[in-house]
């Protein structure tokens, strides 16, 4: 018993609530034996194998879920650490709002290559997409889970332009760049563009489309 709680405790107050069970190896002897049964009392929850979270305000694991893009995340930093994972793409599209529907993917910046797709316990698909991290723009943004990093609207416009097919979905991009437009200024999306050498056509009609509408910022 005095294990369990150990470990329930690290779990929680570990970066979005969320560990893997080689995390526990030094406080625990079998920790994958331990998380599993945590989870079958309600207390943890697993989001993707070898993945498991501390769901939030005392909610019951067997019945409580986090969002898509909250457990993409979660499950980006249990990998690859604090601050290091980014939610961007149409990942960042929903949270800001500009896919207003719920869709079965998200995208998650990482700083190594190499990592497949993660099927996610609940359903949907987290994409893991190699990014250098420092040249994304980003904020911190509150998530069910804790603060995790966001694309900013103007970087997830440029992703999305520039990149529509990564999860899979180009017209739910097309979308999101058409409603971004709406909370982005053209100093902002310049401000993106200055820190890459190539911009599409999708990038240039964007911007024209701020210059001429007046949203200079």
């Amino acid at each position: 018993m005095g294990n369990d709680i150990e470990a329930l405790q690290t779990v929680a107050r570990a970066p979005l609530r969320t560990l893997r069970p080689q995390d526990l190896d030094h406080i625990l002897t079998h920790p994958r034996r331990t998380l599993v049964r945590l989870t079958d009392n309600g207390a943890l929850t697993r989001i993707a194998k070898g993945i498991y979270t501390a769901p939030p305000n005392g909610h019951d694991g067997r019945t409580w879920k986090p969002t898509l893009e909250a457990a993409g995340l979660a499950a980006g930093t249990a990998r690859f650490g604090n601050r290091n994972a980014i939610l961007m793409g149409i990942g960042a599209a929903r949270h800001w709002a500009a896919i207003p529907r719920a869709i079965g993917v998200t995208t998650i910046a990482v700083p190594e290559a190499g990592r497949g797709p993660v099927d996610l316990d609940h359903g949907g698909t987290v994409h893991f997409i190699p990014r250098n991290l420092d040249r994304i723009d980003a904020v911190l943004e509150r998530t069910e889970l804790g603060p995790a990093l966001v694309a900013t609207p103007a970087q997830t416009l440029f992703d999305l332009a520039m990149k529509p097919m990564q999860g899979g979905m180009p017209d739910e991009a097309a979308a999101a760049i058409k409603n971004l437009l709406a909370v982005v200024t053209a100093k902002d999306l310049r401000k993106i563009m200055s820190r890459h050498t190539r911009a599409n056509a999708t990038l240039r009609a964007a911007l024209d489309t701020l210059e001429r509408e007046g949203r200079h910022g």
